[in-house]
C-alpha cells in the first residue's frame, strides 16, 4: 500500500494521467459548395471532412464541441456535414455538444442538431426552420435596353425560372413543391433529434421560419440551455480540460495569397458573387 501510494504521488504518475481533451470544430460561415472569401471559407463536407475525422481521432478525447456561427445555406451540405459528424460520434461513442455564437439559423441550426446537446448565449439568434430560394428577374431591364433573350433547349422543363424570361406560374409551383419537400425533411430531422425536448408547440409556430433569442429557444425546446463552450466544458470535465482547435488545412501558397482551391481567374470572378450572397445571408439577421 505504501509503495502504491508513493507511485501515485510521483511526477511520473501525474504525467501519465492525461488531462481530458475536447476537440473543437469551428463551423463559421455560409453553408455552400465551393469556396468563399467574405467572413471566411464556405462550409461544406469537402472542406470539413478531414477536420471532422481528425477531431474524432484526437488523443485523450472526451467530447467534440461544435462552435456554430452560421446563417445557413445549402440544405444538402448541411445534411452531409451533420450526418458525417453523427456517424463518427456513434462509431467512436463520443458525445457531441453544439454552441451557438451570434447565429445558429436555418442550415446553421441543422448543423447544431447533430449534437447530443445544444447551447447558446441568451442573445444568440436561433431557428429559421424553413426553406428559401431567391433570385432576380431582368425582363424589364432587357426591354429598356432593347435586348432579346434567345434560349434553345431540348426538354420542355430545361429552362425553368430563367431570370431573363417572364416568370411562369407553373415553374413557381414546381419550385414551391421542392421547397415543401426539403422543409419536411428539415422538420423531420428536428423532431428526430430533439424528440421529447421539444415543448408542446404547434408545428406552425416552430417551423414557420421564424428566429428567436437563445433564451426563447430554450423555452421552445430547440436548445438545451444557456452556456458558453469553455465554461460548459470546464464545469463538465474539470478545470484541467484541454481544448484542441481543429481547422482546415491549406497549402502555403493558399495561405500566403488567401486563395481557396480555385484558380486565380475563377477566384476573381466568383468572389464578387460569393461576397454578395454571403453578405445577404448575414444581413438577414442584421450581422
Amino acid at each position: 500500500m505504501k509503495i502504491k501510494s508513493l507511485i501515485e504521488k510521483t511526477p511520473l504518475k501525474r504525467w501519465l494521467k492525461k488531462d481530458p481533451v475536447v476537440a473543437v470544430i469551428p463551423l463559421h460561415g455560409v453553408i455552400a459548395s465551393g469556396g468563399g472569401k467574405l467572413r471566411g471559407e464556405n462550409l461544406n463536407l469537402m472542406a470539413l471532412a478531414q477536420v471532422i475525422n481528425d477531431a474524432f481521432e484526437t488523443k485523450g478525447l472526451v467530447a467534440v464541441a461544435l462552435s456554430v456561427n452560421s446563417p445557413g445555406g445549402s440544405p444538402v451540405q448541411s445534411a452531409l456535414i451533420a450526418t458525417r459528424i453523427r456517424q463518427l460520434a456513434d462509431e467512436k461513442e463520443i458525445p457531441v455538444y453544439a454552441f451557438a455564437e451570434d447565429v445558429m439559423a436555418s442550415g446553421g441550426y441543422w448543423l447544431g442538431l447533430c449534437a447530443d446537446e445544444i447551447y447558446a448565449d441568451k442573445n444568440s439568434i436561433v431557428g429559421s426552420i424553413g426553406v428559401i430560394s431567391a433570385g432576380f428577374g431582368f425582363t424589364g431591364l432587357m426591354d429598356k435596353l432593347g435586348v432579346d433573350r434567345r434560349t434553345y433547349s431540348a426538354g420542355e422543363n430545361k429552362a425553368k425560372l430563367d431570370p431573363f424570361s417572364p416568370e411562369q406560374e407553373k415553374d413557381v409551383e414546381w419550385l414551391k413543391s421542392l421547397q415543401v419537400e426539403i422543409h419536411d425533411n428539415f422538420k423531420n430531422f428536428v423532431k428526430e433529434r430533439r424528440g421529447d425536448r421539444l415543448k408542446k408547440r404547434k408545428d406552425k409556430e416552430l417551423f414557420s421560419g421564424d428566429v428567436w433569442t437563445g433564451s426563447k429557444a430554450v423555452e421552445l425546446g430547440l436548445i438545451d440551455g444557456i452556456s458558453d463552450l469553455r465554461g460548459f466544458m470546464r464545469e463538465k470535465y474539470g478545470k484541467k480540460v484541454k481544448f484542441e482547435l481543429l481547422e482546415g488545412r491549406r497549402s502555403w501558397i493558399q495561405k500566403t495569397l488567401g486563395l481557396g482551391s480555385q484558380s486565380l481567374a475563377s477566384e476573381a470572378v466568383s468572389s464578387v458573387v460569393d461576397a454578395a450572397k454571403n453578405e445577404a445571408a448575414w444581413n438577414k439577421y442584421s450581422l
